[in-house]
C-alpha cells in the first residue's frame, strides 16, 4: 500500500503513515488528525509532529529491495544527463527489484525492462504495482536481441553489457544514449574495448561520491559515512 503521509517528531525522526492510528514513542497520533492536518499535529501526548504528504521519494523509499539495487545518486545522474522526457522510449534491461525502471518511469511513459530471473521480475511487479506506474516488463534475455526500436535510452544493469550493444545500435535513435551501471572497472575496460567495434561515442565514464552534511546551530560538519564507490556509469552514444 502507497505511504501517504510522513510525520516526524521532535528528534528528527520520520514515521511513515498509510493508515490507522500512528503510535510511536512521543504517544499516538490519531488517523482522523493525521487524515486532515498538515503542518503541525500532536499526539495524545501533547508531543508535536510535522505532517506533510508523502511524495514518491517517500514512497520509492519503501519499496522492497534485493541485494543490489542502484543507489539514488546514480539513478538521478542517469536521468538528467540523459534529459528524458515524459515522451522518451527507454529500454531497461537487467530489472532486479525494478528501482532504476521505477525511477525511470516516474518520468517518462514509456518503459520497457527485460529481466531473465522470475523471483526478482515478481518483486519488481509487487513494486511497480505500489507506485502506479505505467512500465512494459518482459521475462526476456536482451543478449538474444532488442524488439524496441526508435529507442532515446538504453540503461543496463548487466554482467555483460558489451553483448548488447550490437542489438543497441540497432534499437537506438541516433544521438541517443546507453548507459552501462557497472561495479568493477574490469567491466567498464571491456565495454569501452568492444564498442570501438560499433557505431558509438564513447561520451563519459564516472562515479558519484555522495557526503551529506549536518548543519544544526553552531554544529557544521560532514557526516562521518561517506557514499563512496557504488558503481561506474559508462555514457555511450550512438
Amino acid at each position: 500500500m502507497l505511504v501517504k503521509k510522513i510525520l516526524i517528531d521532535k528528534k528528527g525522526n520520520m514515521h511513515c503513515w498509510i493508515k490507522g492510528d500512528l503510535h510511536t514513542n512521543f504517544g499516538v497520533v490519531k488517523e482522523s488528525d493525521i487524515e486532515k492536518t498538515n503542518g503541525i499535529i500532536k499526539s495524545n501526548w501533547d508531543k508535536e509532529f510535522l505532517c506533510f504528504n508523502a511524495s514518491f521519494i517517500d514512497q520509492f523509499n519503501k519499496l522492497n529491495r534485493g541485494p543490489a539495487v542502484p543507489h539514488i545518486k546514480d539513478i538521478a545522474y542517469i536521468i538528467t544527463y540523459t534529459g528524458i522526457n515524459k515522451d522518451s522510449r527507454i529500454l531497461d534491461a537487467g530489472t532486479g527489484c525494478g528501482f532504476l525502471a521505477i525511477s525511470l518511469a516516474n518520468i517518462s511513459d514509456n518503459v520497457t525492462s527485460y529481466e531473465l530471473n522470475k523471483e526478482t521480475l515478481k518483486t519488481a511487479e509487487e513494486n511497480i504495482k505500489k507506485l502506479d506506474l505505467k512500465i512494459k516488463l518482459k521475462n526476456k534475455d536482451i543478449y538474444q536481441g532488442i524488439e524496441e526500436k526508435d529507442l532515446d535510452l538504453i540503461t543496463l544493469d548487466l554482467l555483460e553489457p558489451w553483448l548488447v550493444l550490437s542489438h543497441a545500435e540497432k534499437s537506438l535513435k541516433n544521438g541517443a544514449f546507453l548507459v552501462s551501471y557497472l561495479p568493477n572497472i574490469t567491466q567498464v575496460q571491456k565495454l569501452i574495448e568492444e564498442s570501438k567495434r560499433y557505431n558509438f561515442y564513447q561520451d563519459k565514464i564516472l562515479e558519484l561520491i555522495e557526503r551529506e552534511w549536518i548543519v544544526n546551530n553552531k554544529i557544521v560538519r560532514p557526516k562521518n559515512q561517506i557514499i563512496g564507490h557504488t558503481a561506474f556509469l559508462v555514457f555511450l552514444r550512438k
